[in-house]
């Protein structure tokens, strides 16, 4: 807590925009209201633990408190937009007539309904397994990887080396009908890995997650996050994904 009692959370709560949703106490990260036609679900960005999570443990290899506040603006407009998009869909005219695959309302707001919802939630795994201690994986992760890739070290090199060629996501994803992990690019934020697999860790390699601290230095960027992957976290993801 600083001297004057508000804290780092509570200095980019309000620097994003969000001090609405500052203490606030909720469960889970919905929220609800009445619409016309249907209730509709308000996402939220969840309550700051990650946030600070991160500050706290990536400052050490050079990922910058700054690049956290100015990301947490572009998580936090994924949330406003996903909201707006839930809104209207509630209100959509579902008419099949009205409907079109080269332009319609409908097509326009399912389209870009997943866009904005997947980079909410991208985002929302990527802060919540950031800030770890890093090295080697973990728990059921580690078992999983090393069946996988034959050992962390391979896994690792393949997840480096995806990143690089990845033009904006890096997820492993935990493919719950063959019990394994797998890596997947992401080009694009409604660019989910593929069936059957739950979202366990995810690495954005957007520029405005890197450049203000690495500039166009990707590579070293992956080594710093490497060193602070939260693997307690991610096998937090793979029990709830097992469940």
């Amino acid at each position: 807590m600083d001297n004057d009692g508000i804290s780092r959370r509570d200095a980019l709560l309000a620097g994003a925009g969000l001090a609405a949703f500052a203490g606030l106490g909720l469960p889970s990260n919905l929220l609800q209201t009445k619409e016309k036609k249907m209730e509709v679900k308000l996402v939220r960005v969840p309550e700051h633990a990650d946030i600070e999570k991160a500050i706290a443990g990536t400052a050490g290899v050079g990922m910058s408190a700054k690049t956290h506040e100015e990301h947490l603006k572009l998580w936090q407009g994924y949330a406003n937009k996903t909201n707006e998009i839930r809104k209207a869909l509630a209100e959509l005219d579902t008419d099949p007539a009205k409907a079109n695959q080269i332009y319609s309302p409908m097509r326009a707001l399912k389209v870009n309904y997943a866009f904005a919802y997947g980079g909410y939630v991208n985002h929302n795994v990527y802060f919540q397994t950031l800030g770890g201690k890093g090295g080697p994986a973990t728990g059921e992760a580690a078992r999983l990887i090393n069946a996988a890739y034959g050992s962390f070290e391979h896994w690792a090199a393949d997840w480096k080396a995806t990143g690089i060629a990845g033009r904006g996501w890096v997820y492993l994803g935990y493919d719950s009908e063959l019990d394994e992990v797998r890596t997947f690019i992401g080009d694009a934020q409604d660019t989910f890995p593929t069936w059957n697999n739950h979202l366990v860790l995810a690495m954005d390699v957007y520029e405005h997650a890197y450049y203000l601290d690495f500039q166009t230095a990707r590579a070293k960027y992956i080594d710093a996050y490497m060193q602070v992957i939260d693997w307690d976290a991610v096998n937090a993801r793979i029990a709830a994904a097992k469940r």
